[in-house]
């Protein structure tokens, strides 16, 4: 096997995300062949190299596991917390195997997630180029007017950069009305932030769809993805099908 950036090793070898195997390796947890390894330029073969994490030697996933959870809220979308919070891996009890979670929901929001330890998958799923749609339903403490959601579909300035166009349709009007959103990004607390610009705070965040895939589950209970929607997504994001087991 060919040399690899340490990231995509990690992230491949069902880890950790790619963008947190970039952090793990800039705070000196990777070791290759016994040497500490901090630069993210760095490569290695998992074949020939001994490479660990933490300590712990990294072995290729036997098999790829693809899990759909509905996070509730009140936990927190990651492997670990340093705060002590629960997370998302603490309802994923009976999973055979390491996974991580692929994107990300904030501890107050809920909704559907995935989880798996195809590094690929996950990296192509986040990827904004991979034009895949998530949908949200978004309770608020007030409506926005229609200039306002013209301005929201059209993106608005957050952290220096203009949101990807979004699409945006009132589903239940009121006081707190409900909103249904469609977005192909994945910034952090995006929503929340695209909704503050205009003056509007979030009460309630759910995803209900990720592609094709719909929320089907009570909160805190999760499901393995069965074969067909496994290779429905393989497609949706161009990969090889042979690849996966």
């Amino acid at each position: 096997m060919a040399e690899e950036r340490l990231q995509k090793i990690l992230s491949h070898a069902g880890v950790t995300s790619r963008r947190k195997a970039e952090q793990l390796i800039v705070e000196g947890r990777v070791t290759v062949n016994g040497g500490v390894i901090s630069e993210l330029g760095s490569k290695a073969d998992l074949e020939h190299d001994h490479i660990k994490v933490d300590g712990r030697l990294v072995r290729a996933p036997k098999r790829h596991v693809y899990i759909a959870l509905n996070k509730p809220r009140g936990c927190v979308t990651t492997v670990s917390d340093p705060e002590g919070r629960e997370t998302v891996m603490h309802l994923l009890r009976g999973v055979r195997g390491r996974v991580f979670p692929v994107g990300r929901l904030d501890y107050h929001s809920e909704g559907l997630l995935l989880l798996t330890n195809d590094g690929e998958f996950a990296h192509r799923l986040t990827a904004p180029a991979s034009q895949v749609i998530k949908t949200y339903v978004v309770k608020v403490n007030g409506a926005l007017t229609a200039e306002q959601e013209r301005l929201f579909r059209e993106g608005i300035p957050l952290h220096g950069r203009k949101t990807a166009p979004a699409e945006i349709k009132l589903i239940k009007p009121g006081e707190n009305p409900w909103y249904e959103l469609r977005i192909v990004e994945g910034r952090q607390n995006q929503i929340r932030l695209m909704f503050k610009y205009f003056g509007r705070l979030v009460e309630k965040l759910r995803r209900v769809k990720i592609g094709f895939l719909e929320l089907d589950l009570p909160p805190g209970r999760y499901r393995a993805l069965n074969p067909a929607e496994i290779e429905r997504f393989r497609r949706l994001l161009k990969l090889d099908h042979a690849k996966h087991s």
